[in-house]
């Protein structure tokens, strides 16, 4: 079972809305086209089209992952996912897995953050044990990537579209590194001349 990129965030979106927002799911196609294309909770992010995000789903349906909602009688199409028909999750797991569809690679303080919205991990050695569970599976449904260089933890991706890609830090990281030293010197340079105003003042008092 490999599914595509796009694949990946129509299923990621639709669990995501299961959990966060019931009141709206099942999803219409314009619904689940929205989800998609969010700023917020999405790296990268998209601008699909109708079409993709249907085509996206024929595939998902032909995995059992996802399609129309059945038995109900309505005049727009509703669509739901199938997680649970084909993998039995946790809903920890349930948790982790659509943020890392959303979201790409994650660490694990990185993971326990992003999914409080959907499941409570107490502490971060329960993210750890999660994420056992999950590259324990046969086939494994996550893998452990190496460390970026400069870098303290470890990423965690999913294997539903095949092997992740090693991508290299992003420039937006190295770019607010850059603007944060920056910061950093001018608040110093700030502090210093206000050190020297307050020690003339101090002069003049004395």
């Amino acid at each position: 079972m490999v599914i595509s990129v796009v694949a990946a965030r129509v299923l990621g979106s639709l669990i995501e809305k299961e959990i966060t927002t019931p009141e709206y799911y099942p999803l219409s196609m314009n619904a689940l086209v929205n989800a998609c294309n969010q700023k917020n909770n999405r790296d990268p992010e998209m601008h699909l089209e109708e079409e993709e995000v249907r085509e996206a789903l024929r595939r998902l349906e032909d995995h059992g992952l996802a399609g129309p909602v059945r038995g109900i009688d309505s005049r727009v199409t509703k669509y739901e996912h199938r997680v649970q028909e084909v993998f039995n999750f946790t809903r920890g797991e349930v948790a982790v897995m659509c943020v890392l569809l959303l979201r790409g690679p994650q660490t694990p303080g990185e993971l326990r953050g992003r999914t409080e919205r959907m499941h409570r991990f107490e502490e971060l050695s329960d993210v750890h044990a999660t994420l056992s569970k999950l590259m324990e599976r046969e086939p494994p449904l996550v893998k452990v990537m190496a460390r970026l260089p400069g870098t303290k933890e470890a990423r965690y991706a999913h294997l539903l579209s095949g092997e992740p890609v090693e991508t290299p830090a992003p420039a937006e990281k190295a770019v607010a590194e850059n603007d944060l030293h920056a910061e950093v010197a001018a608040l110093r340079e700030e502090v210093a001349e206000l050190r020297a105003q307050v020690e003339r003042v101090l002069r003049l008092v004395e």
